[in-house]
């Protein structure tokens, strides 16, 4: 497909095993780009306008492949078999108790210690034409990182408008499991190198209610709490950094945003959060089908690594708007539930849509 319009496909690099990564470019209307690479099926670029017709990369990311293999800091990746956190690494299906292995804190995170962003993803088709589109697949095997059955996941990344991305994720098991998936991108809406922070960027998270955790970031035993009256009210566009420095006892678990809000989709596809960069004007649309979306204002980015451009990665350089079912749900019955029987197709569905503010 090398040289076509709207798609292009090249090696972006090699495992230690000699296996080729490959990467996937997707092509909108004038600059829009996405660059997907087949490790971790990871959003490795997305090149999106801004107000003066300029283009910029806004994902946080490496240039080589050898950033990714280095370091596991799931920049842009595809995270499961269960996004976010599970108490203990601990959960009960059908009266058999299941162990995963623990890797954050006392707590199993992001699928464990060797979770769907390190694994090597299959193309299984690409389109050309007015909607570019790229299809990866991905098999675990029962008892991967001790999850229960045999799990088929198929991802599609397609450009579906003119600076429009869709993320459709599905997964079919062959015995009772959980499941959890999202995309891991961190934002920076003025630019992946900008070096510019994410805390004056205004965001809108459509929720009343968020998930309120202990110090290790496990929801408490309570109900969703109301965001109003708190630092969590994002339901009117405000500032990532207006409240965040506040002595609040959720601000100090998470280290400033780091929480599930509730959204209450009901399966259907609906805008869930709008971000938007003051300097560049950009906007970022997030709409989905997910009962949560986690805000992280990227707290523990601690200039420990380089990204694109050779910079050093720091504290609220991006942040994270992921959409998925909410964490510990397996523990959790008054939570949406994660369970995939045989028969049932998992589904997720997400769309980034950007464009500009008028001045």
């Amino acid at each position: 497909m090398a040289g076509s319009k709207k798609i292009e496909q090249d090696v972006f690099g090699t495992l230690p095993d000699g296996r080729k990564v490959e990467r996937i470019v997707l092509r909108g209307e004038g600059g829009f780009e996405a660059r997907i690479i087949t490790h971790g099926a990871v959003i490795q670029a997305l090149i999106a306008p801004d107000a003066k017709g300029g283009y910029d990369d806004v994902v946080l990311g490496h240039d080589a492949f050898a950033g990714y293999l280095a370091e596991r800091k799931f920049l842009g990746a595809t995270v499961g078999r269960y996004a976010n956190r599970i108490a203990k690494g601990q959960f009960s299906l059908d009266g058999e108790s299941f162990q995963l292995p623990v890797n954050n804190g006392p707590n199993a995170l992001h699928g464990g210690l060797d979770g769907f962003d390190r694994k090597l993803w299959v193309i299984a088709g690409i389109e050309d034409g007015a909607e570019p589109a790229v299809t990866l697949t991905y098999s675990s095997p029962h008892g991967e990182e001790n999850y229960p059955g045999k799990l088929d996941v198929r991802l599609t990344y397609r450009v579906t408008g003119r600076a429009e991305l869709s993320l459709m994720m599905e997964a079919r098991t062959d015995r009772p499991t959980v499941v959890n998936l999202t995309n891991h991108s961190f934002f920076n809406l003025e630019g992946a190198t900008s070096g510019v922070s994410i805390l004056d960027h205004k965001l809108t998270v459509d929720a009343e209610h968020f998930l309120a955790i202990d110090p290790t970031a496990i929801p408490l035993p309570e109900p969703p709490r109301a965001v109003a009256g708190t630092p969590f009210d994002f339901r009117d566009a405000k500032a990532v950094g207006a409240r965040i420095r506040e002595s609040h006892e959720q601000l100090r678990n998470g280290r400033g945003y780091d929480h599930t809000y509730c959204l209450g989709r009901d399966g259907k596809l609906a805008l869930a959060a709008r971000l938007e960069a003051p300097r560049s004007r950009r906007v970022m649309e997030l709409l989905t089908n997910q009962p949560g979306l986690q805000v992280y204002s990227g707290n523990y980015l601690d200039g420990t690594i380089s990204g694109k451009g050779g910079k050093l990665i720091r504290q609220s350089d991006a942040m994270c708007l992921e959409p998925h079912i909410w964490p510990d749900a397996p523990n959790r019955p008054d939570f949406p539930s994660p369970r995939l029987d045989p028969g049932q197709v998992y589904r997720h569905h997400t769309v980034y849509r950007f464009g500009v503010r008028a001045p």
